[in-house]
């Protein structure tokens, strides 16, 4: 029974940090340029990818007996904070909206690692785990391309 305990507190943590994700990508979107065509279905599809990982957790979570978590993580709350703040001194430019970007797909892609070391996490979840897992670290390399390429 520990075991579940501890799965599912692992699993609403993965829905809290993409929820984190959701509301980054949504706040990148808003501070893009209203021209920029290249970014915007590229943030969309990390948000509608993130939706639906928390389907899966959610589904895991309910089977095991509880519900899943609302909201976003405190940490997330702080990043976007800062976020802010920075902003308000530095501007969006694309490079610093995709910096951001990139420092939310290292922090997710770190949550998924931790979930992924931990011990009980039945061996079925754990390949959900890293299904998604995969998905991030592409999301990661092209969000870091962009990265690299922006001006």
């Amino acid at each position: 029974m520990e075991s579940n305990k501890e799965t599912i507190e692992t699993l609403n943590d993965l829905v809290l940090i993409n929820n984190d994700r959701i509301l980054g990508y949504e706040n990148a979107l808003k501070d893009l340029d209203e021209n920029d065509e290249e970014l915007r279905p590229v943030f969309l599809e990390l948000i509608d990818q993130s939706h639906s990982f928390k389907v899966q957790l959610g589904t895991e979570i309910e089977v095991l007996g509880k519900d899943i978590e609302q909201g976003t993580s405190t940490s997330g709350k702080l990043h976007r904070t800062w976020l802010n703040l920075k902003a308000t001194f530095s501007g969006h430019s694309e490079k610093s909206i995709l910096e951001e970007c990139e420092f939310g797909e290292d922090a997710i892609k770190k949550a998924y690692e931790s979930a992924l070391e931990e011990e009980g996490i039945p061996n079925y979840i754990k390949d959900i785990l890293r299904d998604q897992q995969d998905e991030l670290l592409e999301a990661h390399d092209e969000i870091k391309a962009l990265r690299d390429s922006a001006v």
